[in-house]
């Protein structure tokens, strides 16, 4: 039992890293819009459009979520009427990988199962 104790510590430090990352992902919006984010900034409706079926009271909240966290950030645009978009932050970039991996394994497993992207 004492060899396998590595390893059952190497698991549990990753189940306890992958609750800790559903925790501020968990939904099905915050990643879709952390995704919208990656190709630069957007408007509060720039993302609404995107984000195909999200509700402003829901868009608020997960924003406000994700800026919590440090993910996201407001910007003011000092144009009229001022604006504001908002901005992926330098940490909110370090889940790039993972959403562009979570992005081509979502298109693979449509085409293994429907044949079509």
């Amino acid at each position: 039992m004492e060899k396998c104790a590595p390893v059952l510590s190497a698991c549990m430090q990753r189940m306890k890293g992958i609750q800790d990352a559903l925790d501020i992902l968990n939904g099905k919006w915050k990643i879709r819009i952390m995704a919208a984010l990656t190709f630069g900034p957007k408007r509060f409706v720039d993302l609404q459009m995107i984000i195909e079926g999200i509700g402003p009271k829901m868009l608020s909240k997960e924003l406000q979520l994700l800026e919590l966290n440090g993910l996201v950030r407001r910007e003011v645009v000092d144009n009229k009427p001022v604006g504001v978009n908002y901005v992926i932050t330098e940490y909110g970039l370090t889940l790039e990988t993972v959403i562009k991996e979570l992005s081509h394994w979502g298109n693979t497993h449509r085409i293994q199962v429907m044949g079509k992207v």
